[in-house]
């Protein structure tokens, strides 16, 4: 039977599913006497860092309470009290959480599953109407709002990391109370760094001008609000609804405006009426969870930021807010030495239910980052009892009554804030969760009972839209085109200017200046990175709506492709250099026509293209080898060294010209067999000799002459049993031509040569000339 699944955090934030590790032997944790070893362990100030790393520990192996406890107690001994050091404790939370309400470990929705009545010009994010659209380096696009607002550290989808500049600008905001509001000057900077998709955009004002126009009102209320004009927002926000009551983004913003005003009863009357209607929105738990933390009602707030956690794990300023409070729960001053049975049953993950899974701390698994003897004094540290801070002093039902409370006796914000004395935070330390008891998990007949994620929403889409196709005559393959190629999209990308190009046609653009070809802003890091990451919304839109015209552009490029892949006609030539069968060449490419070559050799799947050198009369010689890429690592700026070896050498028949490079029609080489016996014997023992005269060249060759060969061709191949096995004859006869200083005229005249016979007498008179004055 395999052990049970608990969370995991993989080094780049994100979650994964991992086996609890099953026992081993004796428990490291918990238990014991407080004799000579507690001195001991308090004397030693870094007795803190082990109890971190246990408290970690513990977390990842899915022990809520050992791991609370062993935090706890490395707060006592010194820790510093860093909210950024719980990320760990935060996520075991979130989980346990989970599996008290069933909210299973579902992957990323797939495109579209939960879009909202938008269809495929919906929002990832909020799902409503795609407002300012924009396309992040993955290919998927959102609403300017929800990159801003929502503080998103992954795409929905992918799951990929978006842009520094998108959690810079959303981070900028004091909304939503992660931090510092900046001046509106640099508000406007960080805005700027979102450029809407061009023709996107475009494409939402001509499908549907009314819900553009209404985007446009709801964003000016955004943008009072990030502003901090809270009476400005909460008066336009008012008289809108008033036109247009249904509107759920108007009284979310509305929520906002009396958030800001800490008029918290109005706001959380808006913030239900918008989780009736939408109970799969993460952001509106975090708002209201917001709220209530503003209000003093420490366990309520924390049960809805855990709410919207289990809803999206990566809704980062809901994770902040779960690890300032449980920073402020296990500081020192909240915790008693004298209580027999912790109270951490309080939290809203283990509250009236066991655990899903064995107690770590009933385990005899031991860290081997712990000795012995340290096991035993921490274990005798971490069974301090922890005093209760999650107690029932109030419920939040006070928010909902007629009268709220005096500001100043119960809507003091929980903190550690100086003029709070230690009694004082005690007393507001002591709030149980009651929120969601009354009205967030909701009634009897599960009318709006939270869905588990994954499940598609039938409910009414928060921008309440309602429009289904677009009409016919609004279809126009125009939208579509490319405006380098002047044909249909294929493979469209997005550039971070806000154009869109087919990936070709904007990588041959780049080949010659790292430029957006429209607007000429600077793509240098975009090339650098080089992931020209498909637009999703564009390319099913093609597919949708236009895919007759789809189909007759894939047509064409199937053909383009299979033209560009013959291996005898039409063959791309780089002019350069000497290239022989089975010897690596290194090439270093910066020239835009090669850049093309070698990125279409690679498209292609040949990953080859033939090699010849230069010729006055007719641009390159008659005689070439055509070499196999092996390896491309590309440049910052454009440049690649690509790792090639020679394979098949060939004899130009016709010369042409694409693009910018030169191409030919070929007819491949192959030494002619020697059938004869005595023929063979004499071969054989030509080749012989020659092998040898060859070693002692090199052997004979100055130290540093031999070493720069072997560093930049390797060691020379060893000898052959069957001479005549390959196409080629021996690969050393190869190696020693490209090694040897001989005119590159008479090398080519040795690679056009047919017979092993005539190569090997060739290679025996360069071998004895060079031999002769190294005799000298």
């Amino acid at each position: 039977m395999s052990s049970p699944a608990v969370a995991r955090s993989s080094p780049g934030g994100s979650r994964e599913m991992a086996p609890r590790p099953r026992s081993r032997g004796r428990c490291w944790g918990v238990g014991g006497g407080r004799g000579d070893r507690l001195e001991r362990a308090a004397a030693e100030p870094e007795r803190w860092e082990l109890l971190l790393r246990r408290g970690e520990l513990l977390a990842l192996g899915g022990h809520l309470k050992g791991a609370l406890e062993a935090y706890a107690a490395a707060l006592r001994r010194g820790a510093p009290a860093r909210p950024d050091c719980l990320g760990t404790l935060v996520d075991c939370l979130v989980f346990n959480y989970r599996l008290r309400h069933g909210l299973g470990w579902s992957a990323a929705p797939a495109a579209g599953a939960d879009a909202g009545a938008g269809g495929l010009l919906s929002c990832l994010g909020c799902r409503g109407f795609l407002s300012e659209p924009v396309t992040v380096p993955c290919g998927h696009s959102y609403c300017r709002r929800c990159l801003r607002r929502e503080l998103r550290a992954r795409c929905r989808l992918c799951r990929d990391r978006l842009p520094p500049a998108a959690a810079a600008a959303a981070g900028a905001t004091d909304a939503e109370g992660t931090a510092p509001r900046p001046p509106p000057l640099a508000a406007a900077i960080a805005a700027s760094d979102f450029r809407t998709s061009v023709v996107l955009n475009h494409l939402a004002e001509k499908w549907f001008p009314g819900q553009r126009e209404r985007a446009r009102a709801t964003g000016r209320l955004g943008e009072l609000l990030l502003q901090g004009r809270y009476r400005e927002a909460l008066a336009a926000a008012s008289e809108a609804l008033r036109a247009e009551p249904s509107n759920l983004t108007l009284k979310f913003y509305r929520a906002e405006s009396y958030a800001g005003l800490q008029e918290f009863k109005a706001a959380i009357e808006d913030l239900n009426a918008v989780l009736f209607q939408f109970p799969n929105w993460p952001e509106v738990y975090f708002r209201k969870g917001k709220v209530l933390f503003d209000a003093g009602f420490l366990g309520d707030a924390l049960q809805l930021f855990l709410q919207c956690l289990a809803l999206d794990e990566d809704f980062a300023p809901a994770k902040l807010q779960v690890e300032k409070i449980l920073c402020d729960l296990l500081s020192p001053e909240n915790l008693k030495e004298d209580l027999k049975e912790s109270s951490w049953n309080a939290l809203p993950c283990i509250k009236n239910k066991p655990f899903g899974f064995p107690s770590v701390m009933e385990e005899s698994h031991s860290p081997s980052e712990l000795s012995p003897k340290q096991n035993e004094e921490v274990s005798e540290v971490t069974a301090e009892p922890v005093k209760g801070s999650l107690n029932r002093a109030q419920s939040a039902q006070a928010i909902n009554s007629a009268e709220m409370p005096a500001r100043e006796d119960c809507l003091k914000r929980v903190s550690s804030e100086p003029l709070l004395s230690v009694e004082e935070k005690g007393v507001l330390l002591k709030r149980k969760l009651s929120l969601l008891e009354q009205d967030l998990i909701v009634n009897e007949d599960g009318r709006n009972k939270v869905k588990k994620q994954g499940e598609t929403s039938n409910e009414v889409c928060m921008f309440s839209l309602a429009y289904g196709n677009i009409p016919e005559e609004l279809i126009d393959v125009s939208d579509f085109e490319c405006s380098l190629c002047m044909r249909l999209f294929f493979e469209p990308v997005t550039t971070p200017c806000g154009h869109s190009f087919c990936k070709n046609c904007l990588e041959r653009c780049l080949d010659h200046a790292p430029y957006c070809p429209l607007c000429k802003e600077s793509l240098k890091d975009y090339l650098a990175d080089r992931r020209y990451c498909v637009t999703q919304l564009l390319e099913e839109l093609i597919v949708k709506y236009l895919p007759d015209e789809l189909s007759e552009r894939k047509k064409i490029y199937d053909e383009e492709t299979a033209e560009l892949s013959h291996l005898t006609k039409n063959v791309p030539i780089f002019v350069c250099t000497m290239a022989y069968p089975t010897v690596p060449c290194p090439l270093h490419v910066f020239e835009p026509r090669y850049r093309l070559m070698i990125r279409r050799s690679i498209q292609t799947g040949t990953k080859q293209f033939g090699m010849c050198v230069s010729d006055t009369q007719n641009s390159f010689a008659d005689y070439g080898c055509m070499l196999q890429i092996r390896n491309v690592h590309f440049l910052p700026d454009g440049r690649s060294v690509v790792d090639t070896v020679g394979g098949k050498r060939f004899r130009v028949l016709k010369r042409g010209m694409k693009d910018g490079y030169c191409t030919a029609d070929i007819e491949y080489l192959e030494d002619v067999k020697v059938e004869n016996e005595e023929e063979t014997k004499n071969l054989r023992e030509l080749h012989d000799l020659v092998y040898s005269q060859a070693c002692s060249w090199f052997q004979n060759l100055r130290d540093r002459f031999r070493s720069q060969i072997l560093q930049h061709f390797g060691s020379m191949p060893e000898r052959e049993e069957n001479l005549q096995a390959t196409p080629n004859g021996p690969a050393w006869c190869w190696w020693l031509l490209a090694v040897l200083p001989v005119d590159p005229r008479y090398q080519l005249s040795v690679l056009s040569m047919k017979s092993l016979k005539e190569r090997l007498t060739k290679i025996q008179h360069i071998l004895t000339y060079f031999s002769r004055d190294q005799s000298k």
